[in-house]
């Protein structure tokens, strides 16, 4: 082993460089170039505040810098600068000490950097005379191991340890992101008691990248990965971007994410430093904290709840890494009755490290982990538990938690709030009773007809498949009373909520293909297929929907409420599906089902254009008279008159009867409205309408109806008929002069229509036509009205006639 030695003092006032310094002793093989790269690394400068004139004790209570540096030809440098003695007008100078360490050759003794910190070899002055130095053949480590006094100095350091180790281990790193980590402390020594916690945690790869210097001033310009530094440079490193721990001053308050840092800070605080090593030996991440953490359980440190999850998710993906021993150990460390502060993820890893050991140790072993996420499951809710297999609660430790945790489970699988239970607490309950042998049989039948409600309605809350999707599966495949029951009362809850089962099957696939007849279920699953395949043709799928039921309506009215339900969930039928579903069921399956409400709003919803709505509404009444009443009779009464006045010879006073229906209908469709209105008034717009019922109609002065009226006669069927039909054109005069006295909407209305569409049309007329028009008009009134019709055809404005039965109006 041959490093070479080099030697560097501060200049002094005066000199004649202006440097900082000079090199005064150099050994054989560093060249100039390294020099110039070793220059920076050995520099110093006094703390603000230093005496320039000082005493021995106080020259010797300044700073050094120990230096550990990688050179860009992959030489390293290893030494120590601090403040000596000067002459004349130089009382303080600064005398740095370093060997050369060539590429790929280790320190002598293949030591750290570090644990050559408090080295005797390290000297402040320079050879006599400045002789070549003799190349080193080794490089003693101080007069005590680095390792002494760590436990001490981890403990007193403990607010600051883990968050330190985090950034420590980051600077270790190949790449590491950012500038140098600086840690501020009062003493330097301290800072190199840091390191020496680095050497002992990190890996020795990690450690031989940790460059360092243990005092600068100035933090943001080195090159380093680690620097030391005293509580007035703090702020400045701060200014510059860098990660500062000030441990000389108040503890701090964030923890660090790095669950290993953590761990590695415990493992400290436990003064356990040795379990390092130990746990470097076993497989995996040399930084995850799972092995750290389940070396630590395994020798009793006390470790937080993430760091016992890391351990159990460790342990479980890798059963074969520890020996009988250890899995004994760790299982006793966490199931340890001690711990309060257990999380969900801590009881999933724990239930995960269960499933791997499960079979693979002696049940004796793994019982308290069966015994911890059992209880947890009935008293902390947890449902995302994995469960352990049955056998693992046999004997003596199966009776007794069965007897402590059984009468929980029944007390609340009995009370009431199992509508506002989440659905994975009852699975969990009821998997739990069935995994400690509890019977709860007789409190089966009421909790699955609280738990199949809750099952929609929690699956509807979001997309997707809900969580508790595979723990209820699990649950029916390991129980087949719990099957039976809980397919039955969902089958019950069907016909009530068909859309809802049956995006809860799409959801959950729940496995009902035994012997079971579930029809309503099986329609609920059909119903997405047939959808896909027949598309919008909704009477093929409510036909295919009806056949996956094994049923007939006729047998069994609900499936027919189930099938209209799935298919018209949220919309009524047309009129030609429903007189489908009229035809394809009695009408006392169809009352018994229900379904014939929707019937009825079909016809009522039906647009005002659709001819077979009045037809539909005649059957309704007639095949429903006991279950159609109110508002609903009513407008199916209006329709069924729609169709007696275009088809039939209603009964006399049909034109009342309009309006009084109506009247018991409201609020009316506008559709059935407009059909009934247009019905009405194209009947008393017909030649051989019945006078009484348009006077019936005059006297009612009903506006609505005047001005459906007032509408169908500007239309252009009755303009043609005026046009080409003088006995027509003869009875529409007479009708709209015949009712002087009639109400204001009348009476402005039939002015308007002799003047706006009865006058065009007799002008459009032929000399014969309006003399036939002028002479039925005399044969089917009086001479005078004659005469009046030929007053009014020869005014061009209102005509003397229209303005004298204005004034008897207002006279009146």
């Amino acid at each position: 082993m041959s490093l070479a030695q080099v030697h560097y003092i501060s200049a002094a006032p005066g000199d004649a460089e202006k440097t900082a310094g000079r090199f005064t002793a150099v050994g054989p093989g560093v060249s100039q170039a390294l020099l110039a790269e070793i220059e920076p690394l050995v520099g110093y400068a006094l703390p603000d505040g230093a005496s320039d004139r000082p005493a021995d004790a106080e020259l010797r209570s300044l700073p050094q810098a120990f230096t550990y540096a990688a050179l860009s030809d992959g030489s390293r440098l290893v030494g120590r600068t601090a403040p000596a003695r000067g002459e004349g007008p130089a009382p303080v100078r600064f005398h740095a000490h370093a060997v050369h360490i060539p590429s790929g050759v280790p320190l002598p003794g293949d030591r750290l950097p570090v644990e050559a910190w408090r080295s005797p070899h390290w000297v402040s002055v320079t050879p006599v005379g400045g002789a070549l130095p003799d190349p080193l053949g080794a490089l003693p480590p101080g007069p005590a191991p680095v390792r002494e006094g760590l436990d001490d100095f981890a403990v007193s350091r403990g607010p600051w340890l883990a968050a330190v180790l985090a950034d420590l281990r980051r600077a270790s790193e190949e790449a590491p992101a950012g500038g140098p980590v600086v840690l501020v402390e009062r003493q330097n020594a301290d800072v190199a008691r840091w390191l020496g916690l680095a050497a002992v945690t990190l890996p020795r790869d990690s450690v031989e990248r940790l460059t360092f210097t243990t005092y600068t001033r100035r933090p943001g310009s080195s090159a380093l990965r680690v620097v030391g530094a005293l509580p007035e440079d703090a702020a400045a490193a701060r200014e510059a971007g860098l990660r500062v721990h000030v441990c000389a001053d108040r503890p701090p308050v964030d923890g660090t994410p790095d669950m290993w840092a953590r761990t590695a800070a415990r493992v400290w605080r436990s003064r356990a430093p040795e379990l390092f090593q130990e746990a470097r030996e076993l497989p995996g991440d040399p930084f995850a904290a799972g092995p750290l953490a389940v070396i630590a359980l395994c020798n009793g440190v006390a470790l937080g709840p993430e760091e016992r999850a890391a351990a159990a998710g460790w342990a479980a993906e890798r059963p074969y890494a520890l020996d009988a021993e250890r899995i004994g150990r760790l299982v006793e460390a966490l199931a340890s009755p001690g711990i309060d502060d257990r999380t969900g993820s801590e009881f999933d890893s724990v239930g995960r490290l269960f499933g791997a050991l499960d079979g693979r140790c002696p049940a004796s072993v793994t019982a308290p982990l069966a015994a911890m996420l059992v209880t947890e499951a009935v008293r902390g809710g947890n449902g995302s538990l994995e469960l352990p297999r049955p056998d693992a609660f046999v004997g003596p430790d199966g009776e007794a938690i069965a007897g402590v945790l059984g009468p929980e489970i029944l007390t609340e699988l009995e009370s009431g709030a199992g509508g506002a239970r989440p659905v994975a607490r009852t699975v969990q309950l009821l998997r739990v009773a069935r995994l400690l042998g509890v019977n709860g049989t007789e409190l089966l039948p009421g909790v699955v007809d609280r738990l199949a409600p809750a099952l929609l309605a929690e699956a509807s809350e979001e997309p997707g498949p809900p969580a508790f999707a595979p723990a209820l599966l699990e649950l029916l495949d390991e129980q087949f009373d719990v099957r039976t029951a809980l397919l039955g009362a969902l089958d019950r809850i069907a016909p009530e909520a068909p859309g809802a089962v049956a995006r809860f099957l799409e959801r959950v696939a729940l496995p009902f293909t035994g012997t079971q007849a579930l029809p309503h279920l099986r329609m609920c699953a059909e119903v997405p297929g047939a959808m896909t395949t027949l598309g919008r043709d909704r009477t093929a799928v409510w036909h295919r929907v009806l056949r996956a039921a094994g049923l007939s309506p006729f047998a069994e009215p609900l499936v027919l409420r189930t099938a209209v339900g799935l298919v018209w969930e949220d919309r009524a039928p047309t009129v030609e599906e429903a007189r489908m579903l009229l035809e394809a069921a009695t009408s006392d399956a169809h009352r018994a089902a229900g379904t014939w409400a929707r019937l009825v709003d079909a016809a009522l919803g039906a647009p005002a254009d659709t001819e077979d709505a009045t037809a539909l509404a005649h059957d309704l009444l007639r095949a429903f008279p006991q279950e159609i009443g109110g508002r609903e009779r009513a407008a199916l009464q209006l329709l069924d008159l729609c169709r007696d006045l275009r088809t039939g010879a209603p009964e006399p006073g049909w034109a009342e009867q309009v309006r009084t229906l109506r009247d018991r209908a409201e609020p009316l469709e506008p559709a059935v409205q407009e059909r009934a209105f247009t019905a009405l008034v194209e009947r008393l717009l017909a030649p051989d309408r019945p006078g009484a019922e348009l006077y019936d109609f005059v006297r009612s002065d009903d506006a609505e109806l005047i001005a459906a009226y007032d509408r169908a006669a500007r239309a252009e069927p009755t303009r043609t008929r005026l046009r080409t039909h003088p006995a027509y054109a003869a009875d529409c005069f007479t009708h709209w002069t015949a009712h002087p006295h009639a109400g204001p909407a009348w009476t402005t209305t039939a002015a308007a229509l002799l003047d706006e569409v009865l006058r065009p049309a007799v002008r459009a007329m032929t000399a014969e036509a309006v003399a036939e028009v002028e002479e039925t008009v005399g044969r089917t009134g009086s001479s005078g009205r004659a005469n009046a019709f030929r007053d009014w055809n020869r005014s061009r404005a209102l005509g003397r006639l229209g303005r004298r039965i204005a004034g008897r109006v207002r006279r009146g």
